[in-house]
């Protein structure tokens, strides 16, 4: 039998939870069940009563808020515990099309892909200023470089996962799961398309993007801290080869002056800024080799973990077919 989880997470969402809800479907194509999950991010309001009152069927809570990012990973733990076979995440504020969850699925349930993300057709949406367009197209053309994708809405929170795709995701940012989601799934290997969407009218504002330069400055360091994480050593060789080019020009320029002249008077200063450039970018090398050796260990521990993940998931499908027998 194969199982959807729908799930959402949610910080004081009391007044558009319920028309989410409303939206989303009890059957879909290709799948036995569908169940319902809200993760409550240290909600104020009502926003679990409402969830009780239209049949969630799990619901996990923070005391806290702790952020889009971990309500996300948070979600994806219960929806394995659960049983899920495929997970979707979608919205609370209702801006992504719930008639779309088949679609988004689909390549899944085919085999064709373990991860899918729908993409939201961004020069269409009115809310939507002309910076902000930009941005999230710029962002996704980013992301596809980082990430060896093609995903045309990177930023885009409705997206499917396989089992097999949920067990090997790890978010360590904590401002958003989207972009690191994607660039990690990339490096991986893992096959990862997307799937034109529809989106709702406009309800609220984003809680993510709170002012553009503030998006912008969070979003550059979330790529660069992952790329870091994942291409150390192209990374810092890259980042190195700036202060040594600089420092061997500087190099060359004294030689040729030193040979034309033949005098060292007043040229010292130079030859100092172009030995101090070649070895910062000589040292930033050396950080990318030992961060590439360290990435080894990280790789080990991420095949522990998901081989952890499966046996869990594996035990606890076990004891299910146990109690239901």
């Amino acid at each position: 039998m194969t199982k959807l989880i729908i799930q959402i997470p949610c910080f004081n969402e009391e007044a558009t939870l319920g028309l989410t809800l409303a939206e989303l479907p009890r059957q879909v194509p290709g799948v036995d069940r569908v169940e319902w999950l809200i993760i409550n991010d240290g909600s104020t309001d009502r926003t679990v009563e409402v969830a009780r009152s239209h049949g969630v069927d799990h619901i996990v809570s923070f005391e806290h808020n702790q952020g889009l990012a971990k309500a996300f990973m948070a979600g994806l733990e219960a929806s394995l515990k659960a049983g899920a076979d495929i997970i979707v995440n979608t919205d609370a504020d209702n801006q992504y099309c719930a008639a779309d969850i088949p679609t988004l699925i689909e390549p899944i349930v085919l085999g064709q892909a373990e991860i899918v993300i729908g993409a939201r057709p961004i020069r269409r949406i009115k809310h939507f200023s002309s910076v902000k367009k930009f941005l999230q197209e710029f962002g996704s053309w980013v992301v596809r470089i980082v990430s060896n994708t093609d995903i045309p809405d990177a930023p885009s929170g409705f997206r499917a996962l396989s089992r097999n795709a949920a067990l090997q995701i790890n978010v360590f940012n904590s401002y958003t799961y989207t972009l690191e989601m994607i660039i990690q799934a990339g490096q991986k290997g893992m096959a990862i398309t997307s799937v034109p969407i529809r989106t709702n009218g406009y309800l609220r504002p984003s809680r993510l993007v709170k002012s553009i330069p503030a998006y912008i400055r969070r979003s550059i360091l979330t790529i660069l801290r992952i790329f870091m994480t994942y291409k150390p050593l192209k990374f810092f060789f890259f980042l190195g080869s700036i202060p040594f080019t600089l420092g061997t020009l500087l190099g060359v320029r004294w030689l040729v002056l030193f040979f034309m002249e033949g005098t060292l008077r007043a040229r010292v200063p130079s030859l100092v800024l172009a030995a101090i450039l070649i070895l910062i970018g000589f040292q930033l090398w050396i950080f990318g080799l030992v961060a590439d050796l360290m990435s080894v260990n990280r790789r080990i521990l991420e095949d522990i973990q998901l081989r952890l993940r499966r046996a869990e998931v594996e035990k606890r499908g076990e004891g299910r077919g146990h109690k239901g027998g």
